[in-house]
């Protein structure tokens, strides 16, 4: 399995240091039933090449048609990725551990360390950012080329439906997920769905507390060809989309994602509607 460049979540773990020392009064409030994604809010900042864009608190930050190149980096308080422009992968989404009742980790912990998109030159031929909004914790990046679109939304959230990435090509196209350093996928007794997370306990009370850590892949107009203990692949149809789901939603018991192929969105979940099942325990990887 590939793992994270270690120098890439340093910068992330240090992007959230002064976060971190600003919310300590909230350490050592124990986990909430999960009620919303985080109860601290959340603040995305977008570097673009070389330019870091982090706009006032309830104002927009919008861009059209810029070229842009290398990497495009992400950072937010309770969680960060990159985007590689060369192939618009998705790489290093770490949860940064910040202080806040609904965090599932303690520590800048990469959750997937890719999730890629397999397109050919000639998709990725031409391509520049057409569409870029940034208000507070939400993120739409849109990318356009010579043969199609790729959007992604990223909600800055400690948990909940907040990631997912969609495509407008002409076929369908294949995506590589593979999670990061630790974690595992597994088959949750309670529910019988594939979950990924790390097995390791909630901690209810103390300077450590946090909720398990529990994720989901959610798909729409997908179908998954491959599965192991650390990598899925899909095939995503023209307007289908791959989200990432994080706690209480990953785990409830409902009928997942609808079939949407327009206007589809990172937090298209029920979202603690119905009751959830209690923690798997010690759950064993995918053989």
């Amino acid at each position: 399995m590939s793992t994270a460049p270690t120098r890439r979540v340093a910068g992330i773990a240090a992007a959230v240091a002064a976060v971190t020392i600003a919310a300590v009064a909230l350490v050592g409030v124990a986990p909430a039933s999960a009620s919303g994604k985080t109860s601290t809010g959340g603040d995305y900042a977008v570097t673009i090449n070389g330019t870091t864009t982090n706009p006032a608190s309830g104002k927009d930050f919008k861009a059209k048609d810029l070229a842009v190149s290398g990497t495009i980096k992400v950072r937010g308080i309770h969680n960060g990725f990159d985007i590689r422009v060369a192939d618009l992968g998705v790489y290093d989404y770490t949860l940064t551990g910040a202080p806040d009742t609904q965090r599932m980790v303690t520590k800048p912990t990469v959750v997937f360390a890719s999730k890629i998109p397999s397109l050919t030159a000639a998709q990725l031929s031409g391509t520049k950012l057409s569409q870029l909004e940034v208000r507070d914790d939400t993120l739409t990046a849109i990318f356009a080329t010579g043969a199609g679109k790729f959007k992604i939304q990223a909600k800055d959230g400690a948990q909940g439906g907040i990631f997912q990435m969609e495509t407008e090509f002409a076929g369908p196209v294949t995506f590589t997920h593979t999670l990061g350093a630790g974690l595992f996928y597994f088959t949750n007794p309670y529910t019988g769905k594939i979950n990924f997370g790390d097995g390791t306990p909630a901690v209810t009370s103390g300077s450590g507390s946090h909720q398990m850590l529990l994720g989901k892949d959610s798909p729409q107009v997908a179908t998954k060809t491959s599965q192991t203990a650390t990598t899925t692949t899909w095939t995503v149809q023209p307007g289908g989309r791959l989200g990432g789901v994080l706690g209480e939603d990953a785990v409830e018991l409902s009928a997942g994602a609808t079939n949407c192929t327009s206007q589809c969105q990172a937090q298209n979940q029920i979202r603690g509607s119905l009751p959830g099942p209690p923690d798997p325990v010690d759950p064993t990887p995918l053989g």
